[in-house]
């Protein structure tokens, strides 16, 4: 099983629990970074603190749940190593581990249930990077 660091601001609050109390249920190791108050917060604090542990520890995952999970994104992409994906369908949250590579998960607790979130959480816990043609595209993401 994997670790996955679970995090939002207070747009994503009652999703990320049901995502981090699924993925513990699941086996894997969750680590929530907050919040967990509903009181406004700065969603990139929450976005870099995750995005920083994940490109730390090599094949650890993170979820960050917002409102739309698009500023999430943004934020955590500006982390070396990390690719951020938002995603709201489960073909989205496969193809973005198939071809991709991503390591940290976007959701938008505005835009989708908790059924649908938890489908794609598990598409994307489950779904192994393909590598091959694929890898040397990850690698000019992040050009030395």
């Amino acid at each position: 099983m994997s670790t996955f660091y679970v995090a939002n601001d207070h747009a994503g609050l009652q999703l990320k629990a049901e995502v981090a109390q699924y993925l513990s249920s699941a086996g894997h190791t969750v680590i929530d970074l907050g919040t967990n108050s509903p009181a406004s917060t700065d969603y990139p604090d929450y976005a870099k603190a995750l995005a920083d542990r994940v490109a730390a520890e090599p094949g650890a995952f993170g979820v960050l749940v917002c409102g739309t999970g698009q500023g999430m994104a943004m934020a955590a992409n500006r982390v070396h190593g990390v690719r951020a994906a938002v995603c709201s369908d489960t073909f989205s949250a496969r193809a973005t581990r198939q071809h991709n590579n991503a390591n940290v998960l976007c959701l938008g607790q505005r835009v989708v249930g908790v059924g649908l979130a938890l489908d794609i959480v598990n598409v994307f816990a489950t779904t192994a990077f393909e590598g091959g043609r694929h890898a040397a595209r990850i690698a000019k993401f992040d050009p030395s």
